[in-house]
């Protein structure tokens, strides 16, 4: 019996990417997948486009009532609900890294015998992921913070960075980055210095190349050279007019910023990207916000010291980036992802799902006593 793969509708305000696009659907279909779809109307490929390529249209949310053995297929985390998961879910789910919430989402995998596979951690045998969006995450933060930096000089400083909308290609994106940088140039006298940490990285490489595009003269690239040479918090941060941060946060660090770094009359940091966007993890090396911001309110104000210049600084720390440029993302994440999904039929026995697994039990362990009833058994039976 082919195995089945349902694709579910994300959920997530203005989450237009999706794990599996139309052409992607039609080469699992052509290897003997059956290919459910959920009919999504925030997806940027529209229900049509999956017709002919094999895969049938199921209803929105559907996966839900899906076969136990059918293996659920998705993005961004499940709506926040409470009832077990009986399915294999290939998602990501962030909860892996002590976030907030994390043993109530962990939870309730063990508490209905499903399984969580998460694209966060499917490595290849060098260790490097086989599918990450980290280079389009890059690039539209980067976007987004040179263009926080042109409006906080064009506006009064009260005003916030008016909401984005994805767009429909990067060539479009890449115009009203440039515009604004104009205008933005125009009233500082000088194109902004943005400094880009983990350079080096899919993240940090899209945050790069953004600022090459967009005419910039001055990006300083660091990755782990720079940042060994010496502890946090970095004086260099301060003196640039963007900071954009795009590390793979692993432990504890010192912090990139402070707000003693921040007090200086010398400051002329007004924008932060935190692409990583490790908002509630307690290790976060940028420790000035504590909450996510939204394609629609795509920045807040930091609180500054007392003494403080009256420069602003506005954090952007949107967690689905990419979604900026939804078609282009998923096609790169999709395509590099179809190996593995080619896999899925017999995962049990394929070395990247199985350590994939073998982290979920492992993660399990860990979960706070009463966390699952009776995880303890469960995962006793798993090892």
């Amino acid at each position: 019996m082919a195995t089945t793969l349902h694709v579910r509708a994300e959920t997530k305000p203005l989450e237009h990417r999706s794990a599996v696009t139309p052409s992607i659907a039609k080469k699992l279909v052509d290897a003997g997948y059956k290919v459910n779809v959920e009919k999504s109307p925030l997806s940027i490929f529209p229900d049509s486009e999956y017709e002919g390529t094999g895969a049938k249209l199921v209803p929105t949310g559907s996966w839900t009532d899906a076969p136990a053995d059918d293996i659920v297929v998705g993005l961004k985390e499940l709506p926040e609900e409470d009832f077990p998961l009986k399915h294999v879910h290939v998602q990501f789910a962030h909860c892996y890294k002590g976030q907030g919430g994390w043993d109530t989402v962990l939870g309730r995998f063990p508490r209905g015998k499903g399984t969580l596979l998460d694209l966060e951690f499917l490595e290849d045998e060098n260790g490097r992921r086989v599918a990450a969006f980290g280079y389009h995450a890059g690039f539209a933060g980067a976007a987004l913070a040179l263009m926080a930096w042109a409006w906080q000089l064009t506006h009064d400083k009260s005003e916030p960075l008016p909401g984005v909308t994805p767009y429909e290609n990067e060539g479009a994106l890449i115009k009203d980055v440039k515009d604004a940088v104009e205008k933005g140039k125009a009233k500082a006298g000088h194109l902004p210095r943005v400094l880009v940490i983990g350079a080096l990285g899919r993240c940090g490489k899209g945050a790069v190349d953004l600022c090459e595009k967009a005419g910039l003269n001055e990006i300083l690239k660091w990755d782990l050279p720079e940042t060994k040479a010496k502890p946090g918090p970095y004086q260099e941060i301060v003196e640039s007019d963007v900071f954009v941060n795009c590390i793979y946060l692993s432990a504890k660090i010192p912090p990139f910023i402070s707000p003693e770094s921040l007090s200086q009359a010398s400051r002329k940091l007004s924008v932060v990207c935190d692409v990583s966007c490790d908002t509630t993890n307690p290790h976060n090396p940028i420790p000035i916000y504590d909450i996510n911001t939204t394609f629609s309110e795509p920045t807040v104000p930091v609180k500054l010291p007392s003494g403080s210049t009256d420069l602003p600084l506005s954090v952007i720390s949107i967690d689905h980036l990419p979604s900026l440029l939804p078609r282009e993302a998923s096609e790169a994440f999709s395509g590099a992802l179809l190996p593995s999904l080619l896999q899925l039929k017999d995962w049990k026995n394929v070395r990247v799902w199985q350590q994939a697994e073998k982290l979920f039990k492992d993660k399990c362990a860990t979960l706070p006593d009463g966390a699952v009833d009776g995880h303890a058994e469960l995962v006793a039976g798993q090892s």
